[in-house]
């Protein structure tokens, strides 16, 4: 039960990530008189907004990619009965650093920093996504 905890840890973290950026989109288009045109692109609507705004969206687009291999890794931890221990530590490890990358990505975008924070959530989840595997087989 205790694997469960970290995916739906970065489950909710990614629905905070969605009011954020609704909650700064909205108002950055309204201000913007940006129209509704669906023959817009998603480029011709990310120029009309400001960087801040945008880093947001950008951000929880991140969190629907790499992640999902996360929710794989760990449920098949669960299921296959080694979600404890190590691999809990790794998957909770995983979805701090996420939340680190989110923050750093979200107000300052400083991309070496934000790299930084991503390298290493990606070693923990890869190091999580081997051990698994490997006690499945």
């Amino acid at each position: 039960m205790s694997m469960l905890q970290p995916v739906m840890a970065l489950v909710l973290w990614s629905l905070v990530m969605e009011v954020w950026l609704y909650a700064t989109r909205i108002p950055a288009l309204q201000a913007a008189k940006a129209p509704l045109d669906p023959n817009m692109s998603a480029a011709d609507l990310n120029a009309i907004i400001p960087p801040r705004v945008r880093w947001k969206a950008d951000n929880y687009n991140h969190l629907m990619e790499q992640p999902t291999i996360f929710y794989a890794a760990c449920l098949a931890a669960a299921v296959g009965g080694h979600g404890d221990g190590l691999n809990t530590g790794l998957a909770w490890g995983y979805v701090g650093l996420r939340v680190v990358h989110s923050l750093v990505q979200a107000t300052s975008n400083v991309i070496m920093v934000r790299f930084s924070v991503f390298m290493v959530a990606s070693l923990a989840l890869a190091a999580l996504a081997v051990r698994t595997a490997l006690q499945l087989f």
